[in-house]
């Protein structure tokens, strides 16, 4: 199809100078502060999809952060496919550890390097690029709607509502998603699996004031102690969570499942050697990628308290605080999980503290079945563009919200991903590279010809 390449070659420098424009608003859902932002990004990207040729684009208000909904209806019969994607971003901390701004997008080594270059700003507006190529082309075979919102790195507390409150407006056939990865530049994958998520916060308190050590030392509690002593307990040495009722309704893998898992590449060596560890760790009984795929977690996202300041204060902490996670498979329940992790954390303090667990959000696990024509039609779609088969992965990571749409709408997911795990999404120095971003560009309308030939056969 080589009007998509020279439509891409003719654009490519108009596309990276409205991504950065995108990239450019520091759009930090976690940041309260931050929610002006969120609106100039929710108008950035109306104005987007109203020049990409949408009918028609408005924001809309949630009870929280702002959402972006626009739609191309070319013919009620023919399918319709329902966009997904996130115009909020991660916090920058540590800020000292980029090579860059964050906030101000650089061009090297072939990739774009700033926060949200992948997750979710370069991937998401692949979307709008291929979706503009299509309408200028006139090859644009179905139905487009786009809905933008602004808070799912906070867990989209609010979307599951306004889904139901716009549930005629959002009718389709399948929602497809780039906020994903593929395994390697040269080896297209297709993510059949999201773990779930549970997330807390916890506060130990001990005395009512902080205290000097070497007065009270020895003889009150330290929270931070005991904290790190109740957080030591929740994990075996075989790498099993102790929450009683946590492995319930766990499903165990088929043999014949983790065998089709096993064959896609996977290097040990080389990734100790990215992370820089020298040895893995986790589950006894299961290799890494079923570690980070097939199995749930126990881990802590933060821990503080005391005096964390230059030098030394001899200080015995009235309060000690951390937030912890657990990734969950499919079939366990987020709500219930939460409950059970409550119970028994509070359970396990001794009376020398005071222990209290507050849920912060969480998320339900999903699985695409691979006979879907959707499914079919992105396999397709990425062959053509890699010249390889794409492989069914599991991910290891968490997007409550796509389990949330097929309860409310009622309408599955496709995740065509086209991120990269060297890409350092959440983390310093994000980056996404300018051949995976046109590739994207490249394959969503094959996507699209074959969904819709697939629909109508």
């Amino acid at each position: 199809m080589t009007f998509i390449e020279s439509y891409i070659e003719e654009n490519k420098e108009r596309f990276l100078e409205e991504l950065f424009g995108l990239i450019r608003i520091p759009s930090i859902s976690s940041l309260a502060a931050n929610k002006p932002e969120m609106y100039r990004a929710a108008e950035y990207w109306k104005q987007l999809l109203l020049n990409a040729g949408a009918d028609r684009a408005e924001v809309y208000e949630s009870e929280g952060n702002p959402v972006t909904y626009g739609e191309r209806i070319i013919d009620p019969a023919k399918p319709t496919v329902l966009i997904y994607a996130h115009m909020d971003v991660m916090p920058v901390d540590p800020i000292e550890k980029w090579t860059s701004h964050p906030f101000e997008p650089e061009i090297r080594d072939g990739k774009i390097w700033a926060r949200g270059a992948d997750d979710d700003k370069g991937q998401s507006f692949m979307h709008a690029k291929a979706f503009e190529l299509m309408v200028r082309t006139n090859t644009l075979p179905c139905n487009v709607k786009f809905m933008i919102e602004g808070e799912e790195e906070i867990g989209s507390p609010n979307l599951g509502k306004w889904c139901e409150q716009h549930k005629e407006m959002l009718k389709a056939d399948i929602i497809l998603v780039s906020d994903t990865s593929m395994i390697a530049p040269n080896m297209p994958s297709i993510t059949t699996g999201l773990r779930g998520l549970a997330y807390w916060q916890v506060e130990v308190t001990g005395p009512n004031r902080d205290l000097h050590s070497g007065l009270f030392g020895g003889a009150v509690a330290n929270p931070i102690n005991v904290l790190a002593k109740m957080i030591a307990q929740m994990v075996d040495e075989h790498g099993h969570i102790t929450i009683p009722g946590f492995y319930d309704k766990v499903l165990d893998v088929s043999a014949e499942e983790r065998a089709l898992l096993a064959e896609a590449p996977f290097n040990l060596e080389a990734y100790k050697e990215a992370i820089g560890v020298e040895e893995v760790a986790g589950e006894v009984g299961y290799a890494t990628t079923e570690r980070t795929g097939i199995r749930p977690t126990f881990d802590v996202c933060g821990i503080w308290g005391g005096y964390t300041g230059e030098g030394a204060k001899t200080v015995m902490p009235s309060k000690a605080y951390a937030k912890i996670s657990c990734r969950l498979v499919p079939n366990q329940d987020h709500e219930e999980i939460a409950d059970l992790f409550k119970e028994h954390f509070e359970s396990i303090a001794p009376k020398t503290v005071k222990v209290e667990v507050t849920s912060l959000h969480g998320g339900q696990g999903y699985l695409c079945p691979i006979d879907l024509p959707a499914y079919r039609a992105a396999e397709k779609a990425y062959l053509d563009t890699y010249g390889k088969r794409p492989v069914p992965v599991r991910s290891g990571g968490s997007i409550p919200i796509i389990s949330t749409f097929e309860q409310v709408l009622g309408i599955k997911s496709i995740l065509m991903g086209f991120g990269l795990e060297s890409d350092a999404i959440h983390s310093p120095d994000e980056n996404f590279p300018l051949e995976q971003f046109f590739n994207g560009i490249r394959t969503i309308p094959l996507f699209y010809k074959y969904f819709a030939e697939i629909k109508v056969s």
